[in-house]
């Protein structure tokens, strides 16, 4: 499943693509709405290439005790990766 492309309308600041690459997966985190989460999600139970790069994402925020959507997702991520 890995290269899959997700139908989601969220535009991603400084990017040209609408794919789940790290960058785009940062951004929904930190700039998404609840639809974008919901696209983010449905890709994640979908390909666990994306989960994987979801949890990638928030290992690098989570030092930050304020960073409450990486803490989320990252425990998200890791429960499914269990």
């Amino acid at each position: 499943m890995a290269g899959l492309r997700y139908n989601y309308v969220m535009l991603h600041r400084h990017l040209t693509h609408q794919e789940f690459t790290l960058a785009a997966i940062d951004d929904v985190i930190a700039r998404g709405k609840r639809p974008d989460w919901a696209d983010l999600r449905r890709a994640v139970l979908a390909d666990r290439v994306v989960l994987e790069k979801v949890l990638r994402v928030c290992q690098a925020h989570v030092a930050d005790p304020y960073a409450q959507r990486y803490h989320f997702w990252k425990h998200y991520a890791e429960r499914y990766l269990a």
